[in-house]
């Protein structure tokens, strides 16, 4: 089953989708084989772990596809990928869609936040004419080419300019032909419950730890009638402060001998979330066939 129809299913399906989020094939792989059933690959992780800078907007169009398609290509589950604001206009906008499609990513959003956009967690966003945002996403869904690929609105506005104009906006993108629709920055249990069941396709939301909105349980969540629910730093923030204790220790104290008891995996235990065990038994059988 193509990973679009898979991502469809799951999305039809009873319950909510939890996609934590991957910044790398090893976090994907990792997601995977904990048994999550997709994988999210995160803007602001990209943009930290691929090019050392924070989530402004820096990561280009092609540094992002090239992480999309290792993840995709890297685990057997559906990614949801970010794709900022489409890296241009509608022509490009159409060439993202087609590219994201070629990667093998199953689903991707668009947001309208000005260029250069930041992280939806971060003060000070500006957001573009909703009509230009409808424009991109009329213009992204005629692109693509697997009527599965999942197109997801995202709006910043709430932040910006206001409850009433990102319901306004959120009902202008659906009727541009979003499939989902995802209200960034979300403030109050009270705005969650709230949006559900609205406007008439299945909603994501954002589970920012330290971020703007609330950290609700994934069971809350699926009572409210959410059907998606990204973490796109969870791992990237845990990660930051382990690697940060660990290269303290070694400068520090000149060793990391009592860490690995406690705090590491095994090099064989590491290679394992890549596949080792099968890849060695690959080559072993084609090294005992006859030429």
């Amino acid at each position: 089953m193509k990973a679009t129809t898979k991502l469809r299913e799951l999305l039809g399906g009873d319950g909510i989708v939890a996609a934590p989020g991957a910044y790398d094939c090893l976090t994907a792989r990792i997601i995977e084989r904990e048994g999550f059933p997709a994988v999210y690959m995160t803007g602001a992780g990209t943009s930290i772990s691929r090019i050392g800078y924070p989530d402004l907007g820096l990561a280009t169009a092609s540094e992002m596809l090239a992480n999309a398609g290792a993840i995709a290509a890297s685990v057997g589950v559906p990614v949801i990928a970010d794709a900022d604001t489409g890296y241009g206009d509608v022509l490009n906008v159409q060439r993202t869609v087609r590219q994201y499609e070629q990667a093998g990513v199953a689903a991707m959003h668009l947001e309208d936040q000005a260029f250069p956009k930041r992280c939806g967690h971060l003060d000070d966003k500006q957001v573009v004419p909703a009509d230009d945002m409808v424009r991109k996403i009329r213009a992204a869904v005629e692109a693509r080419t697997d009527d599965d690929f999942v197109i997801i609105a995202r709006t910043d506005a709430l932040a910006v300019t206001g409850w009433d104009d990102t319901m306004r906006r959120a009902e202008a993108y659906v009727r541009a032909g979003a499939d989902m629709l995802f209200v960034e920055a979300i403030r109050t249990p009270e705005q969650a419950e709230a949006l559900p069941g609205m406007f008439g396709v299945p909603l994501v939301y954002n589970y920012v730890e330290t971020g703007k909105s609330p950290l609700l349980p994934v069971d809350e969540l699926s009572r409210m009638g959410y059907k998606l629910v990204i973490y796109p730093v969870s791992a990237l923030l845990t990660v930051t402060r382990v690697v940060t204790d660990v290269v303290r220790a070694l400068r520090i104290e000149g060793s990391t001998a009592h860490l690995v008891d406690d705090h590491m995996v095994s090099l064989v235990e590491c290679f394992e979330v890549a596949g080792l065990t099968h890849m060695l038994a690959t080559d072993a059988r084609f090294a005992g066939a006859e030429a």
